[in-house]
């Protein structure tokens, strides 16, 4: 049948359910039989008038929202162009017989939008469905029409169902994007030249594979020397590993022709000025010296490294801390010091996830570190990461990213 042929005005009339047409200023530009006759008005009561001057709130009930709740669906349609499908509403409708009684309702409704031949919404589609029998007849015998409704709630849950699934393909494709940025800005080695090495990386919990934490090794900096570095950008995400990303990376690249790590953090602290997402980051590094058997390191705002001497001292190294990275408009010499260490010293840097807890002074969780560290400080460095991560991390994780890295000396 050609559309023409259709009577596309007898079908809105006969559409099952109630269904409305809105102009932008909520006022009805008409209304189906359905409507008509479940709503209670005329249709001279409802045509041409604004929404909820037809249907305000119970004034007797402070804690209406119909109103409100159904005002916000219809601008959020109109402001998007999307469908909006909103949860049941309890919106009480006044008594035509009984003027100043108001009858308690339930309603499900569905707003969508009909554009013009600009493409913008020139009405709105407002279908709503009576669920007050259903509501209260859910806790006993279910009648024919509370059936129907069962129904109708059962195609809303499978329209929601897809969404779901939607959104869930949507996080699969950008978890892809996430692990394969790990695996590419954040290597796994085992071995600091002849010395072993272990690291971890643990994103916070509900967050993707990635992170704003990193960590990087640099073998053979200035000679004899190498590098090991932790950092901690603000966020969770892509965007947050994209910054982390740059950042690892020219410090990486700084440290393999600075005199020392305190001329590495004045570079990476320049190039975060040009960063944007990189304010209030934070990065410590150190070389090591093999030969002198010392530790020279930085910090920008970052918690300490922690030194672990052969007799289970622990040693946090905080003699050379300065602000975050970005922290003032004009970037000033970051300070450096050194500290010595004996064979079989274990040195462990990390980012705050596996040290702060909410309501926790932070000496209380260095100080667990500190526990932690000593007691495992015969374990060969990937046992000593998984016994660490297991004591200090809750089982249900973190609402922080965590990064971990331990280098035997």
């Amino acid at each position: 049948m050609a559309d023409a042929e259709i009577d596309y005005a007898a079908v809105f009339q006969a559409l099952p359910g109630m269904v409305a047409l809105l102009t932008p200023e909520l006022v009805y530009a008409d209304v189906n039989e359905e409507f008509v006759r479940m709503s209670g008005r005329s249709r001279e009561q409802l045509v041409g008038n604004y929404l909820f001057d037809v249907f305000p709130d119970n004034p007797d009930d402070p804690a209406a929202s119909g109103m409100r709740n159904l005002a916000a669906s219809l601008h959020r349609v109109l402001a998007t162009g999307e469908r909006d499908t909103m949860a049941v509403q309890r919106y009480d409708v006044q008594s035509l017989e009984q003027p100043g009684r108001w009858e308690e309702r339930y309603w499900s409704p569905i707003n969508a939008p009909v554009p013009g031949p600009d493409g913008e919404t020139a009405l709105l589609v407002h279908r709503v469905e009576e669920v007050t029998e259903f509501i209260r007849d859910r806790g006993g015998p279910v009648g024919t029409r509370a059936r129907a409704l069962e129904a109708e709630l059962y195609i809303r849950a499978r329209e929601l169902q897809e969404v779901n699934e939607r959104l869930r393909q949507a996080h699969a494709r950008e978890r892809e994007v996430a692990l394969a940025l790990q695996e590419a800005m954040l290597p796994a080695p085992r071995r600091v030249r002849d010395h072993r090495a272990a690291v971890r990386y643990r994103p916070a919990v509900g967050a993707l594979n990635v992170c704003g934490d990193w960590y990087d090794l640099v073998d053979r900096i200035g000679g004899d020397r190498v590098g090991v570095a932790v950092g901690d950008v603000v966020g969770h995400g892509l965007a947050a590993a994209c910054v982390m990303g740059q950042l690892r990376s020219a410090l990486s690249a700084a440290s393999r022709v600075a005199e020392g790590p305190a001329q590495a953090m004045d570079v990476l602290g320049r190039y975060a000025h040009v960063v944007p997402g990189a304010e209030s980051a934070t990065a410590v590094t150190t070389f090591i010296d093999f030969d002198a058997r010392t530790i020279t390191y930085s910090s920008a705002g970052h918690l300490p490294p922690a030194l672990v001497h052969a007799d289970g001292e622990v040693e946090f190294l905080d003699g050379a801390t300065d602000p975050p990275l970005d922290a003032s408009p004009d970037p000033v010499p970051r300070p450096q010091a050194s500290t010595v260490f004996d064979a079989g010293a274990t040195l462990v840097l990390y980012t705050d996830g596996l040290v702060e807890r909410r309501r926790e002074d932070i000496e209380t969780g260095l100080e667990r570190l500190a526990e932690s560290l000593a007691r495992h400080r015969y374990a060969d460095p990937e046992a000593m990461a998984d016994a660490v991560l297991l004591e200090l991390l809750p089982p249900e994780g973190t609402t922080d990213d965590t990064a971990l890295i331990i280098v035997r000396l």
